[in-house]
């Protein structure tokens, strides 16, 4: 989320809006919004269970926790790319979200 945040002006020069949502409470969430200087919106108090099933992420019972899930959406509120984590690596990385937003538009001008 810190590496989306410090991306914020090359991510809206594109159009792209960042969003995030957590499990965790509301000042737990406030709490990571603070220490990482977010800006965006994030919404907190997901139930873990019911979330991990509706978007089809990696639920770890033992630790009660989600793991990243990320969507690119596009402006038709179609999902364009899904990323499921099951660890601490594989998750979006705003490069790779600029460089598909900008090869999208690439195409439609085609």
């Amino acid at each position: 989320m810190a590496a989306f945040e410090r991306a914020q002006d090359k991510l809206r020069e594109e159009g792209i809006t960042v969003v995030a949502a957590s499990t965790d409470p509301l000042d737990k969430a406030s709490g990571t919004v603070t220490e990482l200087g977010l800006g965006m919106p994030v919404g907190y108090g997901l139930p873990l269970e019911k979330t991990a099933a509706t978007l089809g992420a990696f639920y770890e019972a033992k630790r009660g926790i989600l793991h990243a899930t990320g969507f690119l959406v596009k402006p038709d509120g179609t999902i364009a790319v899904g990323q499921y984590s099951s660890g601490p690596i594989g998750r979006l990385v705003w490069q790779d979200v600029l460089g598909l937003v900008q090869f999208y538009k690439k195409l439609a001008t085609k």
